[in-house]
């Protein structure tokens, strides 16, 4: 597959650290939608909104959000970033993006994961002790519904299905879903073995951060059967693409360490990020993905080399960066960025085909 480049948000609430004042979640919501269209007008390939139960997010309800997307945009894919899928119904989580994927003419999917915010647990009754094998289990029934319908299944977390017609069916043959992995062996493992795509997360640290994780998932595919070098793999990291280097960070910054100090897992267990530890992971062996135009491109060939990706969305804004700022870090990443990525991929592919 070609190299595709997008973008995620979280839609956070987050007072901004220059003037105190924060958005109204009615203003987040417009602002998201229309970041999802400015991205499908300068070519970027993804969107997606990560899903967040709480007063600091908008994205509860990421299904809605990329509904209204879909009508705003042409082109691009729309994708949940990630669905929490261990707190969710595998049956509304189909029907959701199945509906999406009909209003989008075949451009939805879904990333699901576990979650390392944890809130919808105790929300939606279930409780954290079973966390791993909700999601293992709720995740076999996703797939058993995008396999085959009617659908007869039983599990130990929800009421059994029996010979159950579950519509809508997606626009096209099938509708992706990849899974969602934060680093861990088991979860990079149990992905390769089903054959899944597997979408990387890095919130900090080293550009290597995943080598073993990818390996793992590469093994372990194989030793199942599969094509382990045609899967997909994703990174998903933040950054911000600015008119030089300097200007880059000094616009992320504040609102990227506001939003890990109030935004960030457990309210009020935020990770203090002074600047300099930010400039640490800003640099070129570093997983964050700001800077210039070119800083980029350098950083996102590196991990095409280093991890044999075949996608990258970057989360640029968090912490409640303006409008007028995250519009234009899109457009140079759509504009300036994408192209030279996507020519230079190419060209490695060729190489080595």
């Amino acid at each position: 597959m070609a190299f595709e480049i997008g973008i995620m948000t979280f839609g956070e609430i987050t007072e901004d650290p220059r003037t105190g004042a924060a958005p109204s979640p009615r203003q987040r919501v417009r602002e998201t939608i229309e970041q999802a269209r400015v991205a499908d007008e300068v070519g970027l390939d993804v969107f997606g909104v990560g899903e967040h139960h709480r007063s600091d997010f908008v994205g509860s309800a990421p299904s809605i959000l990329l509904a209204a997307a879909a009508e705003a945009t042409e082109r691009i894919r729309l994708t949940s970033a990630v669905t929490v899928l261990g707190s969710e119904d595998p049956v509304r989580v189909w029907e959701q993006f199945a509906t999406i994927d009909l209003l989008s003419a075949g451009r939805a999917e879904i990333i699901a994961g576990r979650g390392s915010y944890t809130e919808s647990f105790p929300l939606f009754g279930h409780d954290l002790k079973d966390y791993a094998d909700l999601f293992r289990e709720k995740l076999d029934l996703l797939l058993r519904i995008r396999e085959r319908n009617p659908l007869t299944w039983q599990g130990r977390f929800r009421a059994p299905l029996a010979d159950a017609d579950i519509a809508p069916r997606a626009d096209g043959a099938t509708l992706p879903i990849w899974v969602g992995v934060g680093g861990s062996p088991a979860s990079a493992i149990s992905t390769g073995r089903l054959g899944l795509p597997m979408a990387l997360a890095l919130l900090l640290g080293p550009l290597t951060f995943h080598e073993q994780t990818v390996d793992l998932y590469r093994e372990s595919a194989a030793e199942a059967g599969h094509d382990a070098g045609a899967l997909p793999i994703s990174i998903n990291t933040h950054g911000y693409v600015g008119r030089t280097s300097r200007q880059a960070r000094d616009v992320m910054y504040p609102y990227f360490a506001k939003g890990m100090a109030e935004n960030n897992h457990q309210r009020g267990k935020g990770l203090l990020l002074p600047r300099a530890a930010f400039d640490a992971q800003s640099s070129p062996r570093a997983g964050l993905l700001v800077g210039s135009s070119q800083e980029v491109i350098d950083k996102l060939l590196a991990y095409h080399e280093l991890y044999g990706l075949n996608r990258a969305i970057i989360q640029m804004g968090f912490g409640g960066m303006p409008q007028k700022e995250h519009l234009e870090a899109i457009e140079r990443l759509g504009t300036e960025v994408a192209p030279v990525v996507r020519r230079e991929t190419a060209a490695r592919v060729g190489r080595a085909a």
